[in-house]
Formats: C-alpha cells, sequence, structure tokens
C-alpha cells in the first residue's frame, strides 16, 4: 500500500482548470479520457434545477475548452430521469500510465449516470441510468438513453444500505470475468440501516453490480465492498496496476470530521478492498477548496500524476482543480467574486 501511494500521491497543487460562468452554477465530478491525442473531460453542472452532462477539451491537461452539452434537461416532465443526468463515461482502458482511451461494446460507447424526476440539489430518489452512443464520444451530441432505469431504489431486490438515493457509478470492462462477469459496475448509495435509525440514514457506502451485456445489472452480493459506517464513502473510480486494481474514492465526515477528503483501496479480486490507512491523498488546503476537496479523478502521462477534484470553497462555490506529482506552476483561474451573502451549503 505504502508503494502504491508513493506511485500516486501529488502533492503540488495546481489549481483551478474549470470553473463556472458565475454563481448560479457548480461544477462537479470530473472524467477524464484521451481520444486522437486530445484529452476530454465530462463533468457535472447543477444549476437550482439539477445535474446536466457536459463536455470540455484540452491539449495539455491544463487548459480546459468548454464544448457544451451531452445530457440534458428533458422536457418531457413524465421521464424518471427530466431533472437529473449525472454521466460518468464507461469502459475505459483502466491500464495506469496507459492510453486513458474509451472501449466500445457493441459498437457503441456507453456511460451509466444518475438520474431522478426531483429538483434540486441531489433531490428525491435517485437511481442508475445508461446512456450510449454510436458516434465517437468526443462530438457535442445529446447520448441516447435506455428508456428506464437499470438499477433503483424501487427494485424488489434493493439493498437496504441503497434504497433512498442511488449516485455516482463506475463501469469497468474486466475481460478476465475475475467476478464472473466482464462489466463490473461500482457505485455509492444511501438508505436504512437495519434498524432504522435516523442517525444512519445519510450515510453513503460503495456497493457492486455486475451485467453481461451492459444493459441488464445484477445486483453482487448483498453487503457493501467499502464502508466506513459514518459520512460518505462514495465515487468509486477504478485503475490497473498490473494485477492489481486500485479505486480512488472521496471520504466525507467520517467521525465528526467536517471536510471531504481524496482516498484510495486497493483489491486483486475486485470484491475485497484493502483501505489505505495513511494520509489523504487530497485534502482541504487552499482558499479555492478550503471546505472540500473531493471526487477524484487520477491519471499519469508522461511521467507525471494528474489529480482532477471538486473544489468547493467556504462560500460553497464549487469548480475543477488539479494537482500534480511533479510542480509545473500555479494556475491563474479564480471563482467570479461571490455572492453578497453565502449560500446554503449542499450537504455533499
Amino acid at each position: 500500500m505504502q508503494e502504491v501511494y508513493d506511485e500516486i500521491k501529488t502533492p503540488h497543487k495546481y489549481g483551478l482548470v474549470m470553473i463556472p460562468s458565475d454563481n448560479s452554477k457548480k461544477l462537479d465530478c470530473p472524467t477524464v479520457f484521451r481520444k486522437n491525442k486530445q484529452w476530454f473531460m465530462t463533468y457535472l453542472v447543477f444549476d437550482g434545477r439539477g445535474y446536466e452532462t457536459w463536455l470540455a477539451k484540452s491539449k495539455n491537461l491544463l487548459d480546459w475548452e468548454t464544448l457544451g452539452k451531452i445530457m440534458s434537461f428533458s422536457a418531457d416532465t413524465l421521464q424518471w430521469d427530466n431533472n437529473q443526468k449525472a454521466g460518468y463515461v464507461a469502459l475505459q482502458n483502466t491500464k495506469w500510465g496507459g492510453k486513458y482511451n474509451l472501449l466500445k461494446y457493441q459498437g457503441k460507447y456507453w456511460m451509466p449516470y444518475c438520474g431522478g424526476n426531483s429538483r434540486g440539489y441531489e433531490a428525491g430518489k435517485l437511481s442508475i441510468g445508461m446512456a450510449y452512443s454510436d458516434q465517437n464520444p468526443t462530438k457535442l451530441v445529446e447520448w441516447q438513453r435506455l428508456p428506464k432505469a437499470v438499477l433503483s431504489p424501487y427494485d424488489t431486490d434493493v439493498r437496504w444500505w441503497e434504497n433512498k438515493k442511488q449516485y455516482k457509478s463506475t463501469v469497468v470492462w474486466d475481460k478476465k470475468k475475475t467476478t464472473g462477469y466482464p462489466f463490473v459496475m461500482y457505485y455509492n448509495a444511501n438508505g436504512d440501516s437495519s434498524n432504522n435509525n435516523p442517525k444512519y440514514r445519510e450515510i453513503e457506502r460503495i456497493g457492486m453490480a455486475v451485467s453481461n451485456d451492459m444493459k441488464t445489472w445484477k445486483r453482487f452480493q448483498s453487503e457493501t465492498v467499502l464502508n466506513h459506517h459514518s459520512g460518505i464513502t462514495g465515487d468509486g473510480v477504478l485503475q490497473k496496476m498490473g494485477d492489481l486494481w486500485v479505486m480512488f474514492y472521496f471520504g466525507a465526515f467520517w467521525n465528526e470530521r467536517k471536510d471531504a477528503y481524496n482516498r484510495f483501496a486497493c483489491s486483486y479480486d475486485m470484491v475485497n478492498w484493502t483501505d489505505w490507512d495513511g494520509p489523504d491523498l487530497i485534502n482541504p488546503s487552499e482558499p479555492y477548496d478550503s471546505m472540500y476537496a473531493h471526487k477524484s479523478y487520477v491519471i499519469k502521462h508522461k511521467g507525471v500524476v494528474y489529480h482532477f477534484y471538486c473544489a468547493v470553497n467556504k462560500d460553497d462555490q464549487r469548480g475543477i482543480a488539479v494537482a500534480t506529482s511533479k510542480e509545473i506552476g500555479k494556475s491563474t483561474l479564480a471563482f467570479v467574486p461571490p455572492p453578497p451573502k453565502k449560500t446554503k451549503q449542499t450537504s455533499k
């Protein structure tokens, strides 16, 4: 575990690389991939109504250009996901320091997403949907979506820890079928505790689901794979170092902590995970991430590790920042001036 930490640590904070255009919006959950020698990022924008999924591009991983939306709010208010479409591209090449390209399955690119029909910040019941596209994933086109959620709090086989909200999901293509299935999903959720104690209802944990076709998903084992019994354990993203799987994830509010921070765990079988018990990979330390520094996406390119994360300051302004394994300078980007009064802090 120490060797992994030494490989992935990024002690140099470069700063903000993506910021909202004004204080009515918040940016979240970066996912970075490569295509044709350029880098692309899917990310979320929350505007008060809910989440939409956006796309940006970069030549150097530091300077990013916003392209536009790839999953938008629905005009049809009867759709189950009309107010929430928070997507995260799937089936990426998981080799640490590799190509970071997206793989096609059945001629399509795939993207699971957190969806719902309630307005507001992660409001109402949230389920996991699946989107897909047969076009170049770098094009600014609206992704198509399966008509129903693939996992939902309403399912008859829903587990106790996920029967309220199901959040971010990561799907990897494990061609060795370590679990017996080629497609493995990790996602965080919250639900009622076994004794229905309100104190534990907002705890988030990471669990698993598996699939043979990316459309039909089966819950894998009854319990979670990462659970810290307090606060949030969420947004797991996987890469592979040789035979070792590394899950980057974030923690928040553990054992009375008030902040949010990025951590990691390791596994050989994708089911049993060894948690790192050393220092956080990223935690609040700068004015732009003074409240939360969380929701990681980590890559290694040309000998440099880039750790993208969601940076939230004391005014609840939310953007995307990056830290690196080597000193490469400092960003000149900054949030627009905050509103006269602090907005109500989001809970996550």
